[in-house]
This record gives structure tokens, C-alpha cells and sequence, in this order.
């Protein structure tokens, strides 16, 4: 697959500056500038944010009315209850909030839809459910700003809702008492990306400053706050960067036996954005889409370190069950485009017999990166196909939708990941009509573009030089891993790794030579050959192995050198 590389014009004076300014080298004052990190305040937010970074959490919408309505609740010792999702941000958010209520001596119930049977958000018979057991006040979390009909129905039923979300809302608010969300029309907070967790975290620091507590009373949940974060792929830039970056010292100290548990059972060695990506978060939205997301709260809640080791394994259980699972659906997807030539097409629409809800948003996201096109995959379901969809860069996902919505049963979510029902009946209409907007929008002309930091030479580079790169850390969404285009390389190796999968290079300059590996890039090992110059693009990091260290390029793209 072609794609653009885009190479940052360098603002000489602003890098020097910075460089003279706070001491550091030239290469990672490059990276700020190129980033548009260029004021003071910036520059000392994003490299060492302190607690003293985060927003006054009274500029959210509502805010005012939820603390006053909570406190409330707490004085009356009302029953309250937390509506919350089955994924890591749910679950974290449900965690934190539930934790911080009951240290105010409160007793709180939560609810956590079924993913399988209810799917996702507020649905009319919880709503019930919760009215019958005459709790007075529901406080949503990670979801409940599309939830207008069962808003309504609960106020019928005599039940008050704070929403707290960060999903985008549509024309109507829904008429709960107050609606917590930074994405609304008339937001005036200054960050609006942070995830369910983070308003979670904004709302526990507005009632520790109407409680006057210390602190440290919100700031201990910035462990827990920091996994949702991550895990929700938010952008890691402003404040989502100070919660994380703060986070991830206290995640490496938690006293959260669950977290510390399943840490150990990710078998990662460093506590960083990666652990928590890959090795944490995983786990725990394995729980929710095989259908058993209760247990993801417990071990986050339990304070019984036999059951936390149980609830481990279970979690352990669940995750090798959906990367079976998700194989299986990958296979019967890949099978479905080929043989229909849906690479073709603008957008890749699916529909499967026995296939798993709760995993096929996985599937979507490989789809998508596969053929750098929009995939919606569904379940077939009774009269519905149920399912996810995924987006590229350039290309508004939640927009198109609205654009087909009378071919739509439901949906919901953002421009990169959607949730939707179709009725069966209307399958073929909005494959084709989710088709036409695409082309009228010029999909087609999208192309993948490699945003490359800096040129470099093998001259310059070193350990040090490459382990200056982790003070931009932690990387994640609108905070990517530094990329380097380098020139005029000679290949002296070059083969395919793991039954053709992946390519291995050796390359060189008049003085120098730098190993470089190509992860799912095996296919090019028969378009070069030792001798060929070559331009590349990729990471730069430090291998180790038999406890040596090497530098090494992770290659993202190669081309013939002109």
C-alpha cells in the first residue's frame, strides 16, 4: 500500500531556543516544535506535569448541579446507584467513583450492562429493575448522553440522573438533572477528550473541593483513572497527558490488589503506556465481551487477595477464549472479502452467522488496518446484525452514519469507532448507501500518511541520543513514537522471519551499520536485494537481547532511494 510521507519543516530559532532555554538536546526540542509545544507553560506541562495541571473542574457543564445533588444524596444517606459500561473505562470509572462515594460513608450499588444481551448503555427494563429497587438518584458513567428515551422514563419513574460522559451528544440533550460532558455544543471547559474516566475523576475532585478534602483524596485514584485512559485510546495530549504521566508512577506503587495482580500476570517487566495497551487492558475487556463483566469490577474492588488471584485466572480464562474467538471471526471475515472482492469497495460492510458480539470489534479494527478502509462487522442476531465498525484517518465514521440513519436501527460513538443495529432487512440498503457517502466524500483519495519528525543519519545516532526519546512518554493517540527518515541506506541482509511474516534487515552507510526489523512487512524480502539503497521511515529504539544492548530501526515504511 502507497503511502505519503509527510516530513516536518524544522523552525530552526524556535528549536534552539527551547534547546537553550530548558537544557535539552536538540532532537527532542525538534519533536516539542513540530508538535506545537512551544510556550513555557506547555513545555513544563508536557515533560513534567504536575497535580497542580489539572483544570478547574468546575468550568464542565453541569458540574455545579451534580456535586450539589451528590452531597445531598450523601447527607440523606440516599440509595444511589452507578450506571456504568462493560468496557476498561467503564469498569474503571464505575471502580473509582463507587470507591470514593463509600469513603464518604455512602453504600453504592452498581449496574454494568450485559454486552451480550443488552448491549451498550442505558436500556428501559435496568432502568426498571433500579426503579423497583427504589434508588432515588443514578449517576451514569462512560455512557448516557444518546440515552433520551430511557432518561425520560426514568424521571417517569421517579428516579434522578446525573449523566457523566465524554461521547459525543447528538441535536437533544436527554433531560437528566445534569449532564457532565466536555464534547457538549456549549462546553467552555478547555480539554474536551478526556474519557469516562477522566470525567469520573474531574467529578471526585469537584466534591473533594465542596468537601474540603485534602487532596490526595482524588489524586489516589489516578492509578485507576490512568488505566481507563490508556486503555480508552483518547488522545495522550493536555490533560489525559498529566493524568497518565502522573498515573503511571502511582500504577507502579498501586495498592489496588487487582491491578497489582493482573500487572503480574501481563508478564511485562516496565509499568508503561504499552503494559497497560497490551497487557492489562486486554484482560479486562475480555470480561465484558465474553459476557462476565462483573468480574472485572470485583477483582478492581475486592480486598481478599485469594479472591483477586481467583478472579485473575478467571480473567486469564476469558482472554485466551476471545483470541480464539476473534481468530475464528478473522478467518470467516477475510474469507467473505476475498472471495467477494470487498477490497474493492470503498467501505467493507460484513454480516456473519454465529459470530461473537463482543469481540468483533477487534476484527473490525484489523479489517480496517488491513485495507485502509471503513469496516462495519455484524453479528447476525434474530432480525438484527448487531455490531462495530472502525474508521481511518480523514474519514468521519459517526458522520456517515447519521447521513444513512433511516437504514439504521441504533447507534452510537465517534468518527474513528461506532456501535450499531441494523435490522436485517435493511442490510443491503445501508451497505449501499454507507457505500455512496463514502465515494461522495472521495474516500478513495485517502492515503495513509507517515507523519515523520526529523531526517536523521546514522551518524548522529546513539544510546543516548535514543534514550532521550522516552521523556516524550507515555505515547498513545496524538502522542505517537517519534518517526525518522533516514536515507540512502545499503542493504548488507535481508530475509523474512516467521514463515514469511515479518523482514529483517542489516543496512549501511560509508561508516555505519544499524539492524532494522519490519513487522508484517515480510512480503518485501522478494522486492529488495542485498546492494540496494534504500530511504526508510521508522522508530528508533534500543534492543536488547542476551543482555546486549543494539539499536534498531522499527521499520514502518521503505522505499528505492532516487
Amino acid at each position: 500500500m502507497n503511502k505519503k510521507w509527510q516530513i516536518c519543516q524544522i523552525d530552526n530559532e524556535k528549536v534552539e531556543k527551547i534547546v537553550e532555554k530548558y537544557g535539552i538536546n536538540k532532537l527532542l526540542a525538534t519533536i516539542l516544535v513540530n508538535r506545537d509545544i512551544v510556550e513555557e507553560n506547555q513545555i513544563k506541562k508536557f515533560l513534567k506535569p504536575k497535580r497542580d495541571d489539572f483544570y478547574n473542574p468546575y468550568e464542565m457543564p453541569d458540574m455545579q448541579i451534580a456535586v450539589k445533588r451528590i452531597i445531598t444524596a450523601i447527607e440523606n444517606k440516599e440509595k444511589i446507584i452507578i450506571y456504568g459500561d462493560y468496557d476498561v473505562d467503564g469498569i474503571t470509572s464505575v471502580t473509582v467513583l463507587k470507591s470514593f462515594l463509600e469513603e464518604r460513608g455512602m453504600k453504592i450499588a452498581e449496574y454494568i450492562p450485559n454486552r451480550l444481551k443488552e448491549g451498550y448503555g442505558l436500556n428501559k427494563e435496568a432502568v426498571k429493575e433500579i426503579a423497583n429497587q427504589d434508588y432515588t438518584l443514578m449517576i451514569t458513567v462512560d455512557c448516557g448522553i444518546s440515552a433520551l428515551e430511557e432518561i425520560e422514563y426514568a424521571n417517569q419513574l421517579g428516579i434522578e440522573t446525573i449523566i457523566t460522559d465524554h461521547h459525543e451528544p447528538g441535536a437533544e440533550l436527554p433531560k437528566a438533572l445534569a449532564v457532565v460532558d466536555a464534547k457538549r455544543k456549549d462546553n467552555t471547559y478547555p480539554f474536551r477528550n478526556l474519557a469516562g474516566v477522566g470525567v469520573v475523576f474531574k467529578l471526585i475532585q469537584a466534591l473533594s473541593i465542596e468537601l474540603k478534602l485534602e487532596q490526595k483524596e482524588y489524586l489516589k485514584y489516578l492509578d485507576i483513572v490512568c488505566v481507563g485512559t490508556i486503555s480508552d485510546i483518547v488522545p495522550l495530549v493536555d490533560e489525559n497527558r498529566v493524568i497518565v504521566k502522573l498515573g503511571l508512577k502511582l500504577v507502579e506503587q498501586t495498592k489496588n490488589l487487582g491491578l497489582k495482580s493482573i500487572l503480574e500476570a501481563s508478564g511485562y517487566n516496565k509499568i508503561d503506556s504499552n503494559t497497560i495497551s497490551f497487557g492489562v487492558a486486554p484482560r479486562i475487556n475480555a470480561c465484558g465481551r465474553m459476557g462476565h463483566q462483573e468480574e472485572a469490577l470485583k477483582l478492581f474492588l475486592s480486598k481478599d487477595i485469594k479472591e483477586v488471584k481467583t478472579l485473575t485466572d478467571k480473567l486469564n480464562e476469558y482472554n485466551k477464549l476471545r483470541q480464539d474467538t476473534e481468530k475464528n471471526i478473522y478467518a470467516d471475515a477475510i474469507t467473505q472479502i476475498e472471495k467477494n472482492n470487498l477490497n474493492e469497495r470503498n467501505t467493507i460492510v460484513l454480516m456473519g452467522k454465529n459470530w461473537h458480539h463482543g469481540v468483533i470489534g477487534i476484527v473490525s479494527s484489523k479489517i480496517t488496518e488491513l485495507y485502509f478502509k471503513p469496516s462495519i462487522l455484524l453479528c447476525e442476531e434474530d432480525d438484527f446484525g448487531k455490531g462495530s465498525g472502525r474508521s481511518i484517518p480523514g474519514f468521519d465514521l459517526y458522520e456517515a452514519l447519521t447521513e444513512c440513519s433511516d437504514t439504521i436501527d441504533k447507534f452510537g460513538g465517534h468518527s474513528m469507532a461506532v456501535g450499531i443495529n441494523v435490522k436485517k432487512e435493511k442490510f443491503e440498503e445501508f451497505k449501499e448507501k454507507l457505500e455512496q457517502i463514502a465515494k461522495q466524500k472521495h474516500i478513495e483519495e485517502i492515503v495513509p500518511i507517515l507523519k515523520i519528525d526529523a531526517q536523521a543519519n546514522l551518524e548522529e545516532i546513539d544510546k543516548d541520543m535514543v534514550e532521550s526519546l522516552s521523556e516524550l512518554e507515555p505515547y498513545g493517540e496524538e502522542n505517537k513514537m517519534p518517526l525518522f527518515a533516514i536515507r540512502n541506506l545499503k542493504i548488507d541482509s535481508i530475509r523474512a522471519l516467521s514463515e514469511g511474516k515479518h523482514l529483517k534487515l542489516t543496512l549501511k552507510d560509508e561508516r555505519n551499520m544499524i539492524n532494522a526489523i519490519g513487522f508484517n512487512l515480510g512480503y518485501l524480502s522478494n522486492e529488495y536485494k542485498i546492494g540496494d539503497k534504500i530511504d526508510v521511515v521508522g522508530n528508533l529504539e534500543i534492543n536488547t537481547f542476551n543482555g546486549v544492548d543494539n539499536i534498531q530501526i522499527n521499520l514502518k515504511d521503505l522505499m528505492k532511494s532516487i
